[in-house]
């Protein structure tokens, strides 16, 4: 059984977007590679068509991972999402021990990006941050050893 996608409405149009970007334009353009790589004779040896296939298989792949992640898709409404406490979809401004300052935006793990700052739900510092209010401290364990941050405030960033 499928795990629940937990998108944002960004989140949900770039899926959209790039599940169309992949059924029509990378389709189209994988079939003119099959098609091209026949014209070369014996498809048995041929490392042309063995390549196009290989990728006509990971599109396929990855387009039905795609449909698969909208139709079990949970759309956080901005409207739900108050500043009183973290969930999907808050902006979160943390100081940690050293009093350096940084801002996380909590999202789904379909749509997290580390180094943009966008945190997943499921992550070391997003399970720790949910559920939290402005000024309680919480103690994270990550890869690089634990880290103890102050939520200074909570922002709607849907």
């Amino acid at each position: 059984m499928p795990k629940d996608v937990i998108l944002t409405q960004e989140g949900l149009a770039n899926l959209k977007a790039e599940l169309e970007q992949l059924s029509t334009v990378r389709r189209r353009e994988v079939a003119a590679r099959i098609k091209e790589a026949r014209e070369f004779g014996d498809i048995s040896e041929n490392a042309e068509y063995d390549d196009a296939k290989n990728e006509q298989a990971m599109l396929e792949a990855r387009i039905a991972a795609l449909e698969e992640k909208l139709r079990s898709a949970t759309v956080v409404d901005a409207s739900d999402i108050g500043t009183d406490v973290v969930r999907v979809g808050s902006v979160v401004h943390v100081k940690d021990e050293a009093g350096k300052a940084n801002r996380y935006t909590i999202v789904g793990s379909a749509e997290a990006k580390p180094a943009e700052a966008k945190l997943s739900n499921e992550s070391p510092v997003g399970k720790a941050l949910i559920g939290r209010r402005r000024g309680d401290e919480v103690t994270v364990i990550t890869p690089r050893g634990e880290r103890r941050l102050q939520i200074t405030k909570i922002e709607v960033g849907v």
